[in-house]
Parts: structure tokens; C-alpha cells; sequence
């Protein structure tokens, strides 16, 4: 079996709150880690049945950035029900979410 790894490295300052978080992974094309301002992390549990979800921003993500990336969030998360599940009407539904809240954000900027 072949095995691969995902990393984050996040740094914290002196209250907990994120100031820089990195990631890496074991077949990404580039040998240095890749720095973003957040991640959206759900891993389901099959014997709770239920999701445990880590999201974390650094401080210095501007606030309409981060609506625009739950925003892609949510339109990926459409894409991958359609392609786990084939259910139309579950990602049609999330996309006219996404559609909804991207004319809110241009409505209003923050």
C-alpha cells in the first residue's frame, strides 16, 4: 500500500491565536512547505457519526477574504457530493448558496 502525508505547521503567538500556519505534503511538486492564512479540516468519525472540524485563520487574514474562502469551502464541498454521491439536487442547492452569498459579498464589502 502506498502511504502519503499532509502536514501543518502552525505558529501561534503568545495568547494561541495563529500568526503564521504552513503546510506540506509527501507528493507535493515543490520540497518546501507552502504558506497559507487558513484551513477548513473535517474528518468524519464512523463511530460517532459524526464530523470533527478544525478551522483556523491567522490574525492578519483580511475579514472578506476569509467569507470569500467559506464561501469556496462550501462551492467544493457541492463539487464533491455531485462526484462521491451523484446527488443533483444536493449540489445544486449548495451552488445556489454559493451564488447567494457571492452577490451578499459584493453587496457588501467589508
Amino acid at each position: 500500500m502506498r502511504r502519503t502525508d499532509i502536514k501543518f505547521t502552525v505558529s501561534l503567538d503568545a495568547k494561541n491565536i495563529p500568526e503564521k500556519i504552513e503546510w506540506d505534503a509527501t507528493d507535493k511538486p515543490d520540497d518546501t512547505p507552502s504558506e497559507t492564512k487558513a484551513i477548513s479540516l473535517a474528518v468524519w468519525d464512523p463511530k460517532q457519526k459524526n464530523t470533527l472540524r478544525i478551522d483556523l485563520w491567522t490574525k492578519d487574514m483580511p475579514v472578506h477574504e476569509m467569507k470569500r474562502f467559506y464561501v469556496d469551502c462550501i462551492g467544493g464541498l457541492a463539487q464533491s457530493i455531485l462526484q462521491s454521491t451523484g446527488d443533483e439536487v444536493m449540489s445544486g442547492e449548495m451552488n445556489a448558496l454559493c451564488d447567494r452569498l457571492v452577490e451578499h459579498l459584493k453587496q457588501k464589502p467589508d
